[in-house]
């Protein structure tokens, strides 16, 4: 999976540059290879709930728990068009980095204040009018399994900025795939979406009821069997038809 993410990286800087309108597809392709790969080659089984809720199409807000590097993968194999909202530092990663703001990512400077949330607030209110899906991350960093966080405040700006209800989403995919860990643990991979909160909720009740979410109210395993499985299949995918 290393490799194929070097080599569609490095196609992705091509692309940047001729067709800078494929950078998403083509991103969306390679986590549903890494993704798909995840049941025969780690024993990991990705499960949904709560699919109801998971937007179809058109402008969305979610507010998602993040525990690893799967988090970030996971939407753009669930959305149409999905945005995320990430630290400006992952911008100079090598060979992805440049490829972010292009695909229509959203970066944020967590130092810039005032300013910054300002930016964001822009650049989201523009990838809405785009008919893009928003996620961010309320918690800043990934968290692990059992650990807390104070949630941001910029998701509830977010919010009343866009006035969209906020779809919390919660996960146990720290047990599974840890942080700078290569090693993967088998077993099923739980993601949650709740029932979006109004986008009029104020500010105190929008951020107590994601901490709820997220840590009085976490994934339960015993849920399995209203759970239904993912499946992530490349063969009708519009990148991979054209090899």
């Amino acid at each position: 999976m290393f490799g194929a993410g070097t080599i569609l990286s490095l196609y992705g800087n091509l692309l940047k540059l001729f067709s800078p309108h494929r950078l998403l597809p083509l991103g969306q392709f390679w986590a549903r290879l890494t993704l798909g790969s995840l049941a025969p080659l780690c024993r990991i089984h990705i499960k949904i709930i709560g699919q109801e809720y998971l937007p179809q199409n058109g402008p969305a807000l979610l507010a998602a728990q993040h525990q690893s590097a799967f988090d970030t993968l996971l939407w753009l194999t669930l959305l149409p068009r999905p945005a995320y909202v990430l630290k400006q530092e992952l911008l100079k990663l090598p060979l992805i980095g440049g490829l972010l703001l292009p695909s229509g990512f959203i970066a944020v400077d967590r130092a810039g204040g005032a300013a910054a949330l300002r930016k964001m607030l822009s650049d989201c209110r523009a990838a809405i009018a785009e008919g893009r899906q928003i996620i961010i991350f309320p918690e800043g960093t990934r968290v692990p399994p059992g650990e807390r966080a104070t949630i941001q405040p910029g998701v509830a700006a977010l919010a009343k900025h866009l006035n969209l209800p906020v779809i919390p989403v919660t996960t146990n995919s720290g047990l599974f795939w840890g942080r700078q860990a290569f090693h993967k643990y088998p077993g099923n991979l739980l993601v949650k979406l709740h029932p979006p909160l109004p986008a009029a909720t104020s500010r105190p009740q929008l951020l107590s009821q994601l901490t709820h979410c997220f840590y009085d109210d976490p994934v339960d395993i015993s849920v399995d069997q209203a759970a239904s499985d993912l499946t992530i299949d490349t063969r009708n995918d519009p990148q991979l038809s054209q090899k």
